[in-house]
């Protein structure tokens, strides 16, 4: 009876492991499968940014027509995560180089079909002078610099989350003052207000405890 039941245990657990078997390369399989799937349309992509690229365009009209709201990388990857994921692969790369390579030319896009915005930074002093100094290392321009350091992909987690903070200071700064209230007058939140005829009635007992005024004498 004991040969049975441990030839029983075997049995079964021979049969899960097949079975662990059997979906693990199934697993394997979707996983591929949508690998290959992203590849093909991050190839897609590429090919796409580097037709535009062979037909010299200027830097602007291509970052545009791929990179802006309205191009191709936002249309093939709509959601965060798929973009994030794009951005960290060997074809954005490729595509941030055709980038570099453009603004190299000195080209510019036409005035009226892209017009420029001007926007104001304010920054420390000492991050002013680093880049200052940087873009004196590169010899190029603080312009130039700004925009390149603009154009690299930045993780979310390199991004403060303002949001999170300004919550935490409000809700520290209420805390003392809902103490010292609480403190000050503990029964406050309990006492019910007075009624209509109450109030009358305290107004009635202010005035009869005033003091008379004397009687001016008139002449």
């Amino acid at each position: 009876m004991h040969h049975l039941t441990a030839s029983g245990l075997l049995g079964d657990t021979r049969a899960m492991w097949i079975l662990d078997t059997i979906y693990s390369k199934l697993n394997e399989k979707e996983t591929s499968a949508v690998l290959t799937q992203s590849k093909e349309k991050y190839q897609e992509v590429l090919q796409v940014a580097e037709n535009l690229y062979r037909q010299n365009p200027d830097w602007v009209t291509f970052f545009r027509e791929v990179l802006g709201i309205d191009g191709t990388v936002r249309k093939a990857f709509p959601s965060h995560e798929e973009l994030t994921e794009f951005e960290q692969s060997e074809e954005f790369d490729k595509i941030q180089q055709c980038l570099v390579k453009l603004r190299e030319k000195r080209t510019v896009a036409d005035p009226e079909t892209e017009p420029t915005r001007v926007i104001t930074v304010r920054l420390p002093k000492s991050m002013h002078e680093y880049l200052r100094t940087e873009a004196h290392d590169l010899r190029t321009s603080m312009n130039k610099l700004c925009i390149s350091k603009l154009l690299q992909m930045i993780g979310e987690d390199k991004i403060p989350n303002e949001k999170t903070n300004t919550v935490k200071q409000v809700a520290v700064a209420a805390m003392p003052s809902m103490a010292s209230h609480q403190q000050s007058s503990p029964q406050a939140a309990l006492a019910p207000a007075p009624t209509l005829a109450q109030q009358t009635h305290m107004q009635s007992l202010q005035r009869s405890t005033q003091p008379l005024k004397p009687i001016q004498p008139r002449f």
